[in-house]
């Protein structure tokens, strides 16, 4: 029964398509323009005559990622959990402290303790990275014009542009591996920590900024001492929707060769290993609650009471 409706189905929609061939309501072809070619074109030209460039992009990547994965692999899981318990306890409550440590022990207890690890390392690497660019341009965009209407657009691109466009440019660049992985996380986490930066640092109070210059603050005592500490709740949430966005790639990294949980969730995938997926998947939520609450009980200590 169901061969034939899907026959049926084909040979109504290539009718229809025919039908629509000989109407006026098909684009003609002779009108096309393929922009396509010349964006090849241009990551082609980066290869040829940039590549050192790329080469010492991979290199402090790698530098980060390894640096940051020695060191959690050289904690013991138990101080581990103990730092997780202590950072919930400071962040938010005891309780919240005590299910996040027992989270992370869960995880351990799946087996996928070494893949949280490369999870995690390949993560913080992100939004390191991605805080060292954004933060700065964020802040030029609150004083500048000219600056934000030039970033506006593209980071509506970057925000709008389906998340696995990015591994092709990231693969042509840097082939296989973590390093491509990190370079497509981190074009995709980067837009919400630069507009939150700059949204923080125009929501300061004018009168605040008039007070610190008729005390005679420069304009770099004024962004260190005002601006700044006043915009510090909206970054931070910038930065945890920044490394939400990053951890929400770890799957679709996975595709051009990054270790971690990612990689458990496609193997899964593809031999239909529901058991496997399911403690993968999981696994990611747990981290994404973590690290999410995590955020938000830091954000909510550094908000000046109204």
């Amino acid at each position: 029964m169901i061969i034939p409706t899907l026959q049926k189905v084909g040979i109504i929609t290539l009718h229809a398509c025919e039908v629509k061939k000989n109407t006026m309501s098909s684009f003609p072809d002779s009108i096309s323009f393929k922009v396509g070619i010349y964006v090849n074109s241009l990551v082609n030209w980066l290869l040829h005559n940039v590549s050192r460039l790329f080469e010492a992009i991979s290199e402090v990547s790698i530098w980060i990622l390894l640096k940051i994965e020695i060191f959690l692999y050289w904690l013991p899981w138990w101080f581990f959990l103990l730092i997780i318990f202590l950072i919930g306890w400071k962040a938010k409550n005891i309780v919240s402290g005590l299910i996040f440590a027992f989270l992370i022990f869960l995880i351990g207890m799946f087996g996928l303790w070494d893949l949280m690890i490369l999870t995690l390392g390949m993560v913080l690497t992100s939004v390191i990275i991605s805080l060292v660019i954004g933060i700065p341009i964020g802040i030029l965009m609150s004083y500048s014009s000219k600056v934000n209407n030039i970033f506006k657009p593209l980071l509506d691109a970057m925000q709008t542009m389906p998340s696995f466009v990015y591994l092709i440019p990231a693969v042509m660049l840097f082939r296989l591996g973590k390093v491509p992985a990190v370079f497509a996380t981190i074009i995709y986490a980067l837009p919400p920590v630069i507009r939150l930066t700059d949204l923080g640092i125009r929501q300061v109070h004018r009168e605040m900024l008039e007070a610190a210059h008729s005390f005679g603050s420069s304009s770099w005592q004024t962004l260190l001492k005002v601006q700044m500490p006043q915009a510090l709740p909206t970054i931070m949430t910038g930065i945890n929707q920044t490394t939400m966005m990053a951890l929400a790639m770890v799957v679709i990294a996975s595709m051009v060769g990054a270790p971690g949980l990612g990689m458990e969730v496609m193997i899964a995938v593809s031999q239909l290993d529901i058991a496997r997926g399911f403690e993968a998947g999981i696994s990611i939520v747990f981290l994404a609650v973590i690290i999410d609450r995590l955020f938000q009980g830091v954000a909510e200590r550094f908000k000046y009471p109204e």
